[in-house]
């Protein structure tokens, strides 16, 4: 009887695959205004899904879990920006 061959699982065939560009990454790429309008964009949708939601019109309630993940990634970016434009204090 022949050995049978162990399959590489997919897990580790990603591996060594190049990592691809995450969504931070691409919101880390926009500046801070474009950053603060596209927040406003976004927490006047959140407002809009929730009152369809307890109206009972939602139609995507998944859109809501991804808007709110998108606000809370932008703030995070911003409160990056913000950290590294201020001036790093010196420790006595």
């Amino acid at each position: 009887m022949a050995k049978k061959e162990k399959a590489k699982s997919p897990a580790k065939a990603k591996k060594n695959a190049p990592k691809a560009a995450s969504k931070a990454d691409d919101v880390r790429g926009k500046s801070a205004d474009e950053l603060s309008s596209e927040l406003s964009n976004l927490k006047k949708e959140q407002f809009n899904l929730r009152f369809q939601l307890a109206n009972g019109q939602a139609e995507n309630t998944g859109r809501i879990r991804t808007v709110r993940r998108t606000i809370a990634r932008i703030q995070t970016v911003l409160t990056e920006q913000r950290r590294a434009a201020a001036p790093k204090a010196k420790k006595a």
